[in-house]
């Protein structure tokens, strides 16, 4: 009801043409009786004929208007639910999608949405149109003969006490079916976003049959849900032609017997052919809300899950201030589920406003960790407390929290667009010359000029068409044009040649001197250069302070700078 509200008169609307349509239909059977009972008493029937002739032209043209209205209001309340449920996803929490399939998740904004079309025309407007066109024909029916009536609904109540068995079947079928679609799209989602890993590994049919498993366990549930709809249908079908040999061998013995006219007969045979028609109508809305129903339950699982506050305003958030950010960690203790141990064992530090720090320690010490706790994208969930500008980062508001930080990823993700699209993604109003002067700083002037389409060329899923190198100054790029106030770089120079990645070091080093620079690093190259050094190890901070303090005091770093240098090393030796 909260998607149809917006369209309520509309959808009234519709339903006032579909009652018009039943209104002049439930006539016919009236005006076929006095037609025969004046061709019985050979009197005119030109009247009558006429009658008849606008009454089916007007219920065609009316039931034609209506059946339009409503369907163009299923799809506005499709395309309602459609918005409501993409803008909600958008808003997810980080840990709400990690802990769902991005595949599934799709599914219910998609094909779990269609199904509120049918459920909007057949089960809401069916119920409640067929419903009052039943009551008015079973009316009308006892007006023409009561005792034919009895007879009627005798048989009906047969027939909808075993719909009234079948409808929870046909739920549960639904609700399997649609899981699985949604199984189906998390396993295609999967090796879609991993294709070259599946090639790679010669898994295509071990895969094929995984997606495949899921599409048959749909299919299995959407045959069982459309028996059960057959067996409903066909149940009402089977009802009707009972109630018409029953009427017509009541009815015959009652003309036979005088009580009734041959006329009355005839009108109450065209009301219970007319009858199947609303009671169709009826049965399928009830089935159809078995269908809907299931649909609807799984997208109230995605309004269930956490999400983020909503943005207040259309316009991109701007940070409250543009002097650079000053940065502490006081005793924060983290863990990404509470069933998962800790990430992060009390974290403590201070990164005072201007300049680079750099993060370095083993695989799994946190480092990571860190800038996903900076961008909210988690909350400390153990203790402790995050400061930026000598603000908790709870009481910011997150769209100001982020619009004052640049964020590099590891994998440095490229969307689907053009070269234009992903520079300006977080930034759309950043002037020619601005985007001009970042090109130039992270060398990707070449890059374009060498591009078919420059700025305007499609650069690819997940930017395919560019090397690994090209996507990280993409990357980096994107992040400068934000004008940070704290910027973050998460390996963003591992897939760089020495060239490029020597240029961007000191591209990095002197915007550090303009706001505060974080990085983690595994180059002895990058950290060198740090005005400050975070050793990691556990989850906990082991040691911070310059290059030469910590080779000197903390054998951890001296160990991973020894094991850095001598990778260098070689390697230089190695070009040679």
């Amino acid at each position: 009801m909260g998607y149809v509200r917006p369209h309520r008169w509309t959808l009234l609307a519709g339903a006032l043409l579909s009652l018009v349509t039943s209104a002049t239909g439930l006539a016919l059977p009236l005006v076929a009786r006095g037609l025969i009972e004046n061709l019985t008493a050979d009197r005119a029937i030109s009247g009558a004929l006429l009658w008849l002739t606008l009454l089916v032209i007007g219920n065609a043209a009316v039931g034609a208007l209506g059946s339009y209205v409503l369907h163009r209001t299923a799809e506005s309340v499709v395309l309602t639910a459609r918005r409501s449920l993409t803008s909600y996803l958008l808003r997810l929490r980080v840990s709400a999608v990690d802990a769902s399939e991005p595949g599934d998740l799709l599914s219910r904004a998609t094909s779990d949405t269609t199904l509120l079309r049918a459920m909007t025309t057949q089960s809401l407007i069916g119920l409640g149109t067929g419903g009052l066109t039943l009551v008015a024909t079973l009316v009308l029916m006892g007006v023409v003969d009561l005792v034919l009536l009895g007879v009627t609904v005798g048989v009906i109540a047969v027939a909808a006490v075993v719909i009234g068995v079948i409808s929870p079947l046909i739920h549960r079928a639904s609700k399997r079916a649609q899981k699985s679609v949604g199984d189906m799209g998390a396993s295609l989602e999967r090796v879609l976003g991993a294709l070259r890993t599946v090639k790679a590994a010669g898994a295509e049919r071990r895969e094929e049959r995984t997606v495949h498993a899921a599409a048959e366990r749909s299919w299995e549930a959407s045959v069982e849900s459309a028996k059960w709809s057959a067996v409903a249908g066909n149940v009402v079908g089977l009802a009707m032609q009972g109630a018409f040999i029953t009427v017509l061998a009541v009815g015959g013995a009652r003309v036979a017997t005088g009580a009734i006219e041959i006329g009355t007969l005839v009108a109450f045979l065209l009301y219970v052919f007319y009858l199947m028609a609303p009671l169709q109508n009826v049965v399928q809305a009830v089935t159809q809300y078995q269908v809907g129903s299931a649909a609807i339950s799984r997208m109230r699982e995605v309004w269930r899950m956490p999400a983020e506050p909503e943005a207040l305003s259309d316009e991109p958030a701007r940070s409250p201030s543009d002097e650079p950010a000053a940065l502490a960690f006081e005793g924060v203790r983290f863990r990404y589920a509470p069933e998962l141990p800790l990430v992060h064992h009390g974290v403590d530090f201070e990164v005072p406003a201007r300049g680079m720090t750099a993060f370095v320690g083993p695989s799994g010490a946190g480092k990571t960790t860190v800038f996903s706790l900076i961008e909210r994208f988690y909350d400390v969930s153990d203790g402790g407390r995050i400061m930026v500008d000598g603000r908790d980062i709870l009481e910011w508001d997150l769209a100001e929290l982020r619009a004052a930080i640049g964020y590099v990823e590891q994998d440095a993700p490229v969307l689907s667009g053009t070269l234009r699209d992903n520079l300006l993604f977080g930034a759309p109003e950043v002037s020619p010359a601005g985007l001009d002067e970042t090109l130039r700083t992270t060398r990707l002037r070449n890059l374009v000029e060498r591009l078919p389409e420059g700025l305007d060329t499609v650069v690819g899923h997940r930017g395919t068409k560019l090397s690994g190198g090209e996507r990280q100054r993409v990357a980096i790029a994107r992040a400068l044009l934000r004008r940070p106030r704290l910027l973050l770089l998460d390996e963003a120079t591992s897939q760089l040649d020495a060239v490029n990645e020597a240029a961007l070091r000191d591209t990095v080093a002197d915007i550090a001197r303009r706001t505060t620079v974080l990085v983690v690093a595994h180059r002895l190259s990058t950290v060198t250069s740090a005005d400050r050094i975070v050793v990691m190890e556990a989850g906990r901070v082991r040691a911070v302070g310059t290059h030469t303090e910590l080779v000197a005091a903390n054998p951890l770093y001296a160990e991973l700078a020894a094991t850095q240098f001598l990778t260098e090393h070689d390697a230089a030796e190695a070009a040679r």
